[in-house]
């Protein structure tokens, strides 16, 4: 993207003329009502960054230096019996380790030691703060195990409650997912299964599990998994997945009639033609991680496999099978899924019941899964859920 579109967009744009840069900050601070992040810390790092614009060995270092200054603030006051201090400065830690990360390739030895401690950083947040209750539970399936976390429903007093699954997309992991609405799901009496699958966070990093276009194996491994729970309510089972989720959430909710309402959080609609055209021109697609993510989540070294693995990510054929209600939400000016790719992805759900959300500038939350204004997508979500749960 070219600095002068850059400049005319409708949300703010932290490196004018760094479409990744900046995507990489709105999804930072839009963290904040949960809990992730807060302006003044997430500008200390702009301010660093700010004349090194585009060089990511300087957004790991300044990412994970500042990731450390809150570590440390956190480890000072659970020393001093500060739970809840300790609790908020640790998922502050964890948001920013994940960011230092986001951009660095290869993955090398200092990428999984950051990440490491992300995660750490995380459970010592579910361990010390005092709601929600989480608990970190793996979910076996037949290619291994799944990482994830069950977020306990609130403000409840059934013995079962509704459960919505998450996940990530292309290149987000349930830690952020936690960070994009789900305190407003559980206030609602609605437990959550935060899970890292195929080609996510620690699936990836620390388990080998490459991108896989039958997500499936993740989705009906989490439904398997919540059959074993005696508060889960299995006849309210949804399943909500980001960007990328927008082939995983059709795909799992048509092969897995268990699911009984299903949110694509930013529509998908041939994510092999996206990538086709991103190669030929790679240094205009408007991408948000660097290419290179690509080779390494598809676990190959050229481009043409890359595409070859991508060949299976089409929702055709997979949306005309979903039959649970469902929910479609996407920005009127995302810069990576065209309006025309979310209205296909949109028209070939094959559900009665189902329902077109599009973002305007005008109300906010035009860009991409709603970074640039998350409140209101994670309302208009919960509420949607709320509803179909009822």
């Amino acid at each position: 993207m070219n600095a002068t579109a850059v400049t005319q967009a409708d949300h703010f744009i932290y490196f004018p003329g760094n479409y990744r840069w900046s995507a990489g900050m709105l999804g930072a601070l839009s963290s904040a009502p949960y809990g992730g992040s807060d302006i003044a810390e997430i500008d200390r790092v702009g301010r660093r960054l700010r004349d090194r614009q585009g060089d990511d060995e300087a957004w790991f270092q300044v990412w994970r230096e500042e990731g450390d200054v809150l570590r440390a603030r956190g480890d000072a006051a659970e020393a001093r019996g500060h739970r809840l201090t300790a609790a908020s400065n640790n998922l502050r830690a964890c948001l920013h380790y994940q960011m230092s990360d986001h951009f660095y390739q290869p993955k090398d030895d200092h990428a999984m030691a950051v990440y490491r401690e992300s995660i750490v950083c995380f459970k010592k947040f579910a361990a010390l703060t005092d709601r929600p209750r989480i608990e970190a539970v793996e979910l076996p399936s037949r290619d291994g195990a799944f990482p994830a976390y069950f977020v306990h429903a609130e403000n409840s007093t059934a013995r079962r409650n509704p459960c919505v699954v998450r996940f990530g997309g292309f290149d987000t992991q349930k830690e952020l997912q936690y960070l994009r609405g789900t305190p407003d799901l559980v206030r609602r009496g609605i437990s959550c299964l935060l899970v890292d699958g195929p080609g996510q966070g620690e699936s990836i990093r620390f388990r080998g599990m490459h991108i896989r276009h039958d997500f499936e194996i993740a989705g009906s491994a989490a439904i398997d998994y919540l059959t074993t729970r005696p508060d889960v309510d299995l006849d309210r089972v949804g399943i909500v997945a980001m960007s990328l989720g927008g082939y995983y959430s059709p795909r799992c909710a048509a092969m897995d009639k268990r699911y009984k309402a299903a949110v694509a959080w930013g529509a998908t609609w041939d994510f092999h033609r996206t990538w086709v055209r991103r190669i030929e021109a790679l240094k205009e697609a408007k991408l948000a991680v660097p290419a290179e993510h690509l080779l390494w989540v598809c676990g190959v070294r050229t481009y043409d496999e890359a595409l070859k693995k991508l060949e299976g990510f089409r929702v055709d054929g997979i949306a005309q099978k979903v039959e649970c209600p469902f929910l479609l939400m996407h920005g009127a000016e995302d810069a990576q899924v065209s309006n025309e790719d979310a209205q296909k992805a949109f028209d070939a759900i094959g559900s009665r019941d189902k329902t077109f959300k599009v973002f305007t500038a005008d109300e906010g939350g035009a860009q991409h899964c709603q970074r640039d204004y998350l409140p209101p997508a994670c309302e208009f979500l919960a509420d949607w859920l709320e509803e179909k749960f009822k």
